[in-house]
């Protein structure tokens, strides 16, 4: 339908189309294409399948406790370094680009449900002269005024798209927290593993030192004519045999420094200063509550995140389906004719025109219905990933319980291990003092008492690791942490 110009003295045009309009804004909306979503149910079990270790209850979980979970450590420094991370981690960042731009994208299609306006002007030199209401004009004449244009969502598809992106906003949310959940844990593992690496350093230098004694006293005696050169070399052997332990363990202590620093978006070798002094490995904190595991998936950020993205899909389809219906947009014009550019008004001539539109694809052989079959099978696809992050949600906590449990039953052994082989070596020392007893027994001694008090390190540190890793399989760590005011 081509353009209707109509002037402003026109009493009935402007008002037609007005009650036109009128009812296009009436029946917009009032239909509403596709399925409606419909959050899935959670298939969660009543409890945890794991007999829970010393310290966890089911008790239902603080929540502020758990936002700031790494604060029950009590170690200042895992405090300022998760401060770090969340102000540099490249990571997060990243992530917070991705949902600036959602938001982004969200205000896009919200911005369709309402008129485009834009201006226009023009003038024009005719070639002859213009008569103006019998009077003789110069060849000119200008025009001015305003655009605008209006698609009716009688169909819905366009409340479906706000549908879709509102629901991919969500879902950059919740996978900003979920970067949020996994860098703090990752900060603190990787101090942890400091800490481990610095008491193996410890324990083997001590070790190593001895083991040195020993040997001094050993040569002593061999110099003396009292024992063998052969038990001079295995002496010698033991020592070295500790030494060659170090540099090992001190590539790893860099290693896992540079990783840290990486976290914190820093380069690598700047943190090391920073762990000039070696400190004890952090301790897991005597109570943690689980709740149960219906609670703890409402509160996973990666299962709220595959739920949003099952929302987004669903309104896909709604999308997709509007395209078998017509698409009716409302344009118009309103402005004025003049032949003089100084004085508008004088000569002029006021214009308003409407101008409906339908746009209606009658053929295509069935590439629209086919786009509906794809969004319908991707939609599939997304229940398919939720339930599988609620499954690996659930197997994250299970084996986090699993690890603390056995790591607490191995601590009890460890100890009593430690205080045996103590006990020995000093038994053995004293007994090849006086003769007793050949100096392999002391050797043996010797490693098993390294061995333990190595093992007696791994084994704290995986205590601490898995409380670290429960923490975050329980979701704990973003609700005190929100995002950036840029982004929410």
């Amino acid at each position: 339908m081509p353009p209707v110009q109509l002037l402003f003295s026109s009493p009935a045009g402007p008002r037609s189309y007005g009650l036109l309009a009128a009812s296009l804004i009436a029946l917009s909306g009032c239909m509403t294409v596709g399925p409606d979503y419909s959050p899935p149910t959670m298939d969660a079990p009543m409890d945890w399948s794991q007999s829970l270790p010393i310290g966890v209850s089911s008790a239902p979980v603080d929540t502020a406790a758990l936002g700031n979970w790494w604060t029950q450590f009590n170690d200042p420094q895992l405090n300022r370094l998760i401060k770090e991370a969340v102000q540099g981690s490249l990571d997060l960042k990243t992530a917070n680009a991705r949902l600036r731009e959602a938001r982004a994208r969200r205000d896009i299609a919200a911005s369709r449900r309402f008129l485009t306006v834009g201006s226009k002007a023009s003038g024009t030199k005719a070639s002859e002269l213009i008569y103006y209401e019998g009077n003789a004009a110069s060849g000119h004449y200008y025009e001015a005024g305003f655009d605008a244009s209006w698609e009716a969502d009688l169909f819905g598809g366009i409340s479906r798209q706000i549908e879709q992106a509102d629901a991919a906003l969500a879902q950059s949310e919740e996978a900003y927290r979920d970067v949020l959940v996994s860098l703090i844990a990752e900060v603190a593992i990787n101090y942890t593993e400091i800490r481990l690496f610095q008491e193996r350093i410890r324990v083997t230098e001590s070790n190593r030192d001895s083991q040195n004694r020993s040997l001094e006293l050993v040569e002593l005696s061999f110099a003396a004519g009292e024992v063998a050169k052969f038990d001079v070399d295995r002496a010698r052997l033991n020592l070295d045999v500790t030494r060659s332990q170090l540099p090992s363990l001190k590539t790893g202590l860099d290693q896992s420094l540079n990783r840290l620093a990486i976290l914190l978006g820093k380069p690598p070798g700047t943190l090391n200063a920073g762990f000039n002094e070696a400190k004890a490995i952090p301790s897991a904190p005597p109570s943690i509550a689980v709740g149960v595991p219906a609670a703890a998936l409402r509160r996973r950020p990666d299962v709220r995140a595959a739920e949003r993205g099952l929302a987004a899909q669903t309104a896909a389809i709604g999308v997709a389906t509007a395209d078998l219906y017509p698409h009716l947009t409302m344009s118009g014009t309103i402005g004025i004719e003049s032949i003089d550019a100084g004085d508008p008004f004088t000569y002029s001539t006021g214009l308003f025109g409407l101008s409906p539109s339908m746009k209606w694809l009658l053929f295509d052989a069935g590439a629209v219905r086919r786009n509906i079959e794809i969004q319908s099978i991707r939609q599939e696809q997304a229940l398919i990933a939720y339930e599988s992050v609620v499954l690996r949600a659930l197997n994250d906590v299970e084996n986090a319980l699993v690890v603390y449990r056995e790591e607490q039953l191995r601590q009890a052994i460890l100890q009593d291990a430690e205080r045996s082989a103590i006990s020995a070596l000093d038994i053995a020392n004293r007994q090849y003092a006086t003769g007793e007893i050949d100096y392999l027994i002391v050797l043996d001694a010797q490693r098993a008492v390294l061995s333990i008090q190595d093992l007696r390190a791994l084994n704290q540190a995986a205590i601490t690791t898995s409380a670290i890793s429960l923490f975050k399989a329980l979701g704990g760590g973003w609700s005190s942490l929100a995002p950036p005011a840029s982004a929410s």
